[in-house]
């Protein structure tokens, strides 16, 4: 199985990217509980290309391919925006207080927790995210 969805940096587009998620997981035959988890975790990491990826009032686009066996569910996220390596940033400090803890970092924690593997490669001008998930 393999699907294609790309979205302009534009969060009120985040709704289709969790509809695509839940015709893939039901296409998958997914549970509901991994079907959350997927939708949080890819929620945090495009809405993290669409805040930073591109300068305010850039346009730019976000692609989201997925492929899944019997084994992984693999989505590979691309863009075309400033180069940023997600998988080089520590984790937050999930000990301290919200009032104590720096901002931001949370949605990169949170995509860390949510999938079984994490992997960037800047390609000539694109970033590329490819996120794993271990089914079954």
């Amino acid at each position: 199985m393999k699907k294609r969805l790309v979205l302009p940096n534009d969060i009120e587009t985040i709704p289709q990217l969790n509809e695509f998620i839940d015709l893939v997981a039901e296409e998958v035959g997914l549970d509901m509980s991994l079907t959350m988890s997927l939708n949080l975790a890819m929620e945090e990491a495009v809405v993290n290309v669409m805040d930073y990826a591109y300068p305010d009032g850039q346009k730019g686009n976000v692609g989201i391919e997925v492929t899944a066996d019997q084994e992984w569910m693999t989505f590979v996220i691309t863009d075309t925006g400033i180069a940023f390596d997600p998988t080089t940033k520590e984790d937050a400090d999930t000990t301290l207080s919200a009032e104590e803890r720096p901002i931001g970092g949370l949605g990169i924690f949170l995509v860390r927790q949510l999938m079984d593997d994490i992997n960037y490669k800047r390609e000539g001008n694109k970033n590329v995210l490819t996120l794993r998930k271990k089914l079954g």
